[in-house]
Parts: C-alpha cells; structure tokens; sequence
C-alpha cells in the first residue's frame, strides 16, 4: 500500500515537472524533458501540424517553437490536476494557468493537458502527450499563440493615444485617494484587533512578571544556601532558576510574535508571498477579533467553533493581506450575530464557525454566522467599493470590496451563501498547488 502512494506522488510530480518543463519554467528545461520522456513518446496539440511520433519529433516541432517564447518571470499555476493509475500506467490530467508580461502588457493563459505515463525502473515516462487550449482560435491552430498575441498587442499599442497630461493627473489624484482610503480601511481593522491583542499579550506578561518575582526568591534562598555551605541544597535551588527562565523565555517570544503580528497588519503589505498555516492564521485572527469585541463591549459573547482540516499545509499565500481577509469576515459575522442577539435576546445562541478544507487541488476557508443573514435584493452589491448594510459610520463598505481583490491576486476566488433571518457564509477558495 505505502508503495502504492508513493508512485502516485510520483506520478503527480512528473506531471507537474513535464509541464514546468515543455514551457521553459525549469533552470534546465531540455535536460528535465529528456529524462521524464520517452523516446518513443507520441502526441498531438490543438493544430494539425502538431503530431509527434518520438522525442526527437517533439523537441523540434513543439518545444523548439512554443516552448523559449514565456518570459523567464512567467508565473504558473495548476488547478483540478487529477489522475488514474493502473498497475504500470498512470493518467494525469488537469488545466494551468500562466501568467506573464508581454512587451509590457499583462497576459493570462489557460491550458488543457493530460498525459500517460510508463512505470519502468522506478521511474514514470511519459509516453503519450495531449494539450487544448482554449484560446488556440487567435493563431490559426496553434496551441501557444504567442505571435498572435505579439500582433495583437502591437496593434493595441497603436492605437493608444489617449495619455493626455489631463488625465494622466486625474488618474494620479484618484490613485492617491484610493491608497488613501485602502490605508484608512488597514487601520480601522487594526483599531479593532488592538484590544484582542492586549488581551493575548497580557498573559504571557503575567508569566513574565509571576516567574521574575519568583526566581527573586529563590535567588535570595540560594545565596542563605551557599553562606550555610549547603551546596547541593543550592544546585536544586539552580535548576529551578534554569527552569523558570526558560518559562520566562517562552513566554517573552510568544509576547514578541504578537507584536510583530500587530506591526505587519499596520504595515503596508509587500505583496511577498510565503509558505503559511492557514489553520493557525485563522485560528489566531478568530481569537484576536472575538477579545477585541470584548474589551469594547463586555455584555456580548458568542460560541466560537473551528473546524480546522489537519491535510491542509503551509500554502504560499501573502499572509498580511489573507489575514485582513479573514479578520474582516470574522468580524462582520460578529457585527451580525450582536445585531440578532439584540433583536432576539431570549433563547437565541450567537455562534460563529471557521472552517477549512482541501479539496480537488484547493484550500477552503469558511466564515459562517447563525446571524440575521443578507437580503436577496443587496446580495449582489456586497463586494461594491462603498457599499455597506451597517448604519453610517459603522462601515466604510470597502472591507468586502478589499477582500475580494486581494483573494483575486491570489488566484482565489471569495463566494457567499445566506438566507434572510437563518445565517451567512463566506467561502474563500485559494489555490493549494502553486509553482511560480
């Protein structure tokens, strides 16, 4: 069985290097290609012309045309990557997406491809090779139509003549006054996550302050000791020392790492991308946000669940701008179940669940509230700059419209669900597979 996984893996893995490969993303593309491929390996693409009966036929018919046109900063993504596997033959199908700058203008590719593999010397082959793309329309047939794109934005190019000096200024003063608003928004959620983070914070101050007033102690204790000549009384009572400071230690780190946590939500986000737990931002975003309501109101309380799966590992995710994201949510389910208990303060239990899943290649993280839920008729407006169902000055309306942007630079997708009266939920959906 445990030989079993280990070929799928793999096999997913050839997969994914056969690709990076065929579309030059590797430090040594040909030397990848030539040892995940057959010699005998057959395929054809989106034209006609692209047939191939060997390896030699494929590096001169697909790989020498398509495969050195991306930019070296091109960035490749894989979504729905699934597969069969029977015996010695393996299937791997799924779509990709590449994204990359041609002569300066932004260009997003889709892709379709499957491939069979050998299983031969504990290694898999690829033997049969089939690419669709869909935007295959722009060049006649072909599967990569980079020189249609050329042409194309060359004569888009030309037909740009509209970067007056008049509205180039007022492009200018409305990007201003969108940083602007984006920077009041970052430091409105951090007003609310600063009583959440005094609340945290002060606990391991208390271990701090309680173990220093202790090792005082038994400093004092120990120094009767060695005067009375006690000195095995005086070694116990220095490995409590030792003991205590590493207490003392622990405690001062964890103090640390929520004060560098507040700095990088104040901070303006650099947009870096890093391998992060998505469990335990979203665990620790949950617990910040629920004090911080706390500290302001002391009457309201709510029944915290999470539901976190143990599959989902670090993703590459920019962890600043996601955790804006999840605190938004958070505290907008918050907001409506306070709003319901008000309403309905008899028998009414406000409870808020986070949740994550992996599932088919993706990450989901779920925000849901037993709370008053969105009216049908706004439901559409939700993720509008400005719009908001708060009462004036309670909300700018640029929380939601902020979170979907930043989950659509990841790749990502945000969706809600809710009925009137019953409930919402928020689904953010991130890839989990990321090759850049």
């Amino acid at each position: 069985m445990e030989k079993e996984k280990n070929k799928s893996v793999l096999l997913l893995e050839s997969f994914y290097q056969l690709v990076s490969a065929i579309l030059g993303q590797t430090m040594n593309s040909e030397a990848e290609l030539r040892r995940i491929m057959s010699d005998n390996v057959t395929g054809f693409g989106t034209g006609k012309h692209e047939i191939f009966n060997s390896y030699e036929e494929f590096i001169e018919k697909i790989y020498k045309v398509f495969g050195k046109q991306l930019p070296a900063d091109a960035k490749l993504y894989f979504f729905d990557v699934q597969y069969t596997m029977l015996d010695t033959v393996g299937i791997v199908y799924g779509t990709y997406e590449i994204n990359y700058k041609l002569d300066g203008v932004e260009n997003h590719y889709h892709g379709r491809r499957s491939t069979v593999f050998e299983w031969n010397n504990d290694c898999w082959h690829a033997i049969h090779l089939h690419v669709s793309e869909p935007s295959a329309h722009l060049a006649e047939g072909e599967s990569f139509p980079i020189k249609a794109l050329k042409a194309q934005n060359e004569e888009l190019k030309k037909q740009v003549n509209l970067k007056t000096e008049e509205l180039y200024n007022s492009l200018r003063n409305l990007q201003d006054t969108q940083q602007q608003l984006i920077q009041s928004e970052k430091m409105a959620s951090l007003g609310e996550l600063t009583a959440g983070i005094a609340h945290e914070i002060q606990n391991p101050l208390n271990f701090v302050n309680n173990f220093s007033e202790v090792n005082k102690e038994l400093l004092l204790e120990m120094k009767d000791e060695i005067d009375k000549g006690n000195i095995t009384e005086a070694k116990l009572l220095a490995d409590s020392l030792i003991d205590n400071q590493e207490k003392i230690n622990q405690h001062g780190k964890r103090a640390d790492a929520i004060v560098k946590g507040m700095l990088q939500h104040s901070r303006a986000t650099s947009g870096k991308k890093e391998p992060t737990d998505i469990n335990a931002l979203a665990d620790e975003y949950l617990r910040l946000a629920y004090h911080g309501l706390r500290a302001k109101d002391k009457s309201f309380n709510a029944t915290m669940k999470t539901d976190l799966d143990a599959s989902v590992q670090k993703i590459d995710i920019n962890p600043q701008d996601i955790g804006r994201v999840i605190l938004n949510l958070i505290n907008n389910a918050f907001y409506a179940v306070n709003e319901k208990k008000q309403q309905e303060p008899d028998g009414y239990e406000p409870t808020i669940l986070v949740s994550t899943i992996k599932c088919n290649g993706k990450v989901q993280i779920n925000v849901s509230d037993n709370g008053s839920g969105i009216p049908q008729k706004v439901l559409d407006k939700v993720f509008q700059p400005f719009f908001t169902t708060k009462p004036t000055g309670q909300g700018t309306g640029l929380g939601l419209s902020l979170s979907y942007d930043i989950i659509k630079a990841h790749g990502g997708e945000i969706k809600v669900e809710t009925k009137e009266g019953e409930f919402s939920k928020f689904i953010l959906v991130l890839p989990a597979f990321a090759y850049l």
